[in-house]
C-alpha cells in the first residue's frame, strides 16, 4: 500500500469540498487524474472511501479513518515547511485558530496583537466558524487551536477557561420594549421576539447561534436590517431600529452606550463561558502552546 501526499492531500480536498471534482481543482489535477488516483487508493485499501451520489461524495467510514491520519501527515508537513521556510522568509510557524463571533471580535483582538508582536516570526490564520463546528474541526485535526462556547459539547478535547460571555439585549432608550422594561435589569429572551431585531450580515455564527435559540423556543427572530459589526449594530440599536442581541461586553463600550439600554437576558444559555479548546497540548507545536498559555494567562 503506497500513497504519496498528493493522494492524501487530494482526498482532503475531496473530502472538505463533497466533490470530487472541487477536490480536483484544489488540488490542481485533472478529474481523470483525481479519479484515477482515488480508484487507486481504494483498490490498495481493498474497501471504498467514497460514498458517490448525485449530490456529490462524503467519506464512508474507511474514509474518514483515512482523512484523520491524512491531516495529521498534512499537518505535520506544514510544520516542517514552515519551520525550514525559517531560513528563507523569517516566518517560524503558523497556527491555526477557529474562534466564535464573540472571541472574534470582542476578546481576540488586544491578545493575538500583543502575541504576534512578540512573536514576529510566527502566523495565525483565524477562522470564525460555529462553536460545534469548532469542536468537530479541532477533533478531527482541522484546526490546532478552538474558542468556543460551555454549550458545545467539547467532553473528547482538553479546555481552559478563557471569558465570561454574558449576552444582552439593546435597544435605544426610547424603544417601546425599552420603556415597558426600563425598572428591569433582565427580560427573557422570548418576550423581546416579538419585536423586529437588528443582526449581523452574511454567514456570521453569532447570527445563526441567535435565530438557531429563537427556534429552539418555537419563534422565529426577524431581522429588520443586518450590519457587519457589533459596533455598526449599537448605532443602529441608538437610533430605535430595533433591538440586538449581542455580548454585554460590546454593548458597554459602544459610543452610543449612553442611548442604549442593556438589557440582561434571564435565560439560563445567556450566561456563556468560552472555554479554549485542543486535542493534546503537549502534541501541539512550541509555538502554539505558548499561545494556549498566553490567551490562559490574559
Amino acid at each position: 500500500m503506497r500513497f504519496d501526499l498528493t493522494d492524501l492531500k487530494l482526498f482532503v480536498h475531496i473530502a472538505e469540498s463533497g466533490s470530487i471534482t472541487a477536490g480536483a481543482q484544489l488540488a490542481h489535477l485533472a478529474l481523470p487524474s483525481a479519479s484515477a488516483r482515488v480508484r487507486g487508493m481504494e483498490q490498495a485499501l481493498d474497501v471504498p472511501l467514497l460514498q458517490r451520489g448525485r449530490r456529490g461524495a462524503e467519506p464512508t467510514e474507511a474514509g474518514r479513518a483515512l482523512l484523520h491520519h491524512a491531516r495529521a501527515i498534512a499537518r505535520q508537513v506544514n510544520d516542517m515547511q514552515a519551520d525550514l521556510a525559517e531560513f528563507a522568509s523569517g516566518l517560524k510557524g503558523r497556527i491555526r485558530l477557529l474562534c466564535n463571533t464573540s472571541a472574534m471580535t470582542e476578546f481576540l483582538p488586544d491578545a493575538l496583537a500583543a502575541f504576534l508582536a512578540a512573536h514576529p516570526q510566527l502566523g495565525i490564520d483565524l477562522e470564525e466558524r460555529l462553536s460545534r463546528d469548532i469542536v468537530q474541526a479541532v477533533a478531527e485535526g482541522a484546526a490546532d487551536i478552538g474558542i468556543v462556547s460551555d454549550a458545545a459539547n467539547a467532553e473528547a478535547l482538553q479546555t481552559f477557561a478563557f471569558r465570561d460571555d454574558r449576552l444582552a439585549l439593546v435597544m435605544a432608550r426610547s424603544h417601546p420594549l425599552a420603556r415597558q422594561y426600563r425598572r428591569r435589569s433582565s427580560i427573557r429572551y422570548a418576550d423581546a421576539l416579538a419585536h423586529d431585531f437588528i443582526g449581523l450580515a452574511g454567514d456570521s455564527a453569532f447570527q445563526q447561534y441567535a435565530a438557531g435559540q429563537a427556534s429552539r423556543l418555537g419563534l422565529h427572530m426577524h431581522c429588520k436590517i443586518r450590519l457587519r459589526s457589533f459596533e455598526a449594530v449599537c448605532r443602529m440599536a441608538a437610533s430605535g431600529a430595533g433591538v440586538a442581541l449581542m455580548p454585554e461586553t460590546a454593548a458597554r463600550r459602544s459610543a452610543d452606550a449612553d442611548r442604549l439600554l442593556v438589557l440582561k437576558l434571564s435565560d439560563e444559555w445567556a450566561d456563556r463561558k468560552l472555554l479554549i479548546c485542543l486535542r493534546d497540548l503537549d502534541a501541539l507545536p512550541r509555538h502554539a502552546r505558548e499561545l494556549v498559555a498566553t490567551l490562559r494567562r490574559d
